[in-house]
């Protein structure tokens, strides 16, 4: 559905527009409170890197659609998008989809989800007409959002540990569909990207999106900003991540040593209790008795103490 048209379909429905700068967010009946927090995130969101400020606002304006229900989304997004969609970017109409109902919005943050897909058109608006890679548009996404967090790490070092780390050839022709190999997809390229943003200090990606604008390639625009072809960075990028995301470094964490070493430290106390329960039993069996053995055999009437005891007859 073109913008113009289902702009004018959820107005004739009683729907709503909030603009916010470059954005328009369009809600339906019921969702105006929601429509202004989103709107009101947008605020605070901080240039992406390596773009420019305004670079939202070279183009028509960019519409939010917040789907009220499962049905409108299936219907704005074709429905297609797998259960753990948390949004949709169409660049080239200048359109996102953001779920507005609880059984699929209520795991997700609308700040993070908005970025990302904000950095999608962004991304596009500034290199069009280059070709941008799946894997490189996704992590840049990723990464621009916020994604690559600590818990990003774990599932990066056994990505690398079991040997799953696709290359960015395959990520490219098959984007997994299962949310777990989604989610390490997303990552691993967030990771590389961000690699590639280190590369050069602070304005990295400043200057390799100029060298992206004016060649058309980014193998083009690695070469020339980096000195290195695309398959030399993907080389130090697996050993980079390998490095940063290791055992050692896994080790060196102060909590992981400790939940780790636990175990065997409560392994080795019970032994060790285990081992003295055994030791005093052995102990407490070699010990004399208490009292004389002749004394447990006195009736019950039996004087206290064999001094009180009268003598015995001629």
């Amino acid at each position: 559905m073109r913008p113009i048209i289902a702009l004018a379909a959820a107005l004739l429905a009683g729907g709503g527009l909030i603009r916010q700068g470059p954005l328009a967010f369009r809600y339906w009946p019921g969702g105006e409170p929601l429509a202004r927090h989103v709107a009101s995130l947008a605020r605070g969101f901080t240039r992406l890197p390596g773009l420019p400020a305004d670079v939202l606002e070279h183009g028509p304006a960019i519409e939010v659609d917040l789907a009220p229900d499962l049905a409108r989304w299936d219907s704005l997004t074709g429905g297609g998008v797998p259960d753990w969609g948390a949004g949709v970017a169409v660049p080239g109409q200048g359109r996102i989809v953001l779920p507005a109902f609880s059984s699929r919005a209520q795991a997700y943050q609308f700040g993070e989800v908005l970025r990302h897909e904000l950095a999608h058109i962004a991304l596009h608006r500034f290199l069009a007409p280059a070709a941008i890679p799946r894997w490189f548009d996704e992590g840049y996404a990723t990464w621009a959002s916020g994604g690559l967090d600590w818990q990003s790490a774990w599932l990066l070092r056994m990505a690398f540990l079991l040997h799953r780390a696709p290359s960015f050839g395959s990520l490219e022709l098959d984007w997994p569909a299962a949310e777990g190999d989604a989610r390490l997809a997303y990552i691993l390229s967030a990771s590389a990207v961000s690699l590639l943003a280190e590369r050069a200090g602070p304005r990295g990606l400043d200057v390799l999106f100029a060298a992206w604008r004016r060649t058309g390639s980014l193998d083009a625009a690695v070469r020339d900003a980096f000195g290195i072809t695309l398959g030399q960075f993907e080389v130090e990028w697996r050993k980079e991540v390998g490095r940063r995301y290791g055992w050692a470094l896994l080790l060196s964490d102060t909590l992981v040593f400790w939940l780790l070493v636990s175990p065997i430290l409560l392994l080795l106390l019970l032994v060790r209790r285990r081992r003295d329960r055994a030791r005093l039993a052995l102990l407490r069996a070699a010990e004399p008795p208490d009292t004389p053995a002749w004394w447990l055999d006195q009736p019950e009437d039996a004087p206290s103490t064999p001094e009180d005891a009268p003598p015995p007859p001629p």
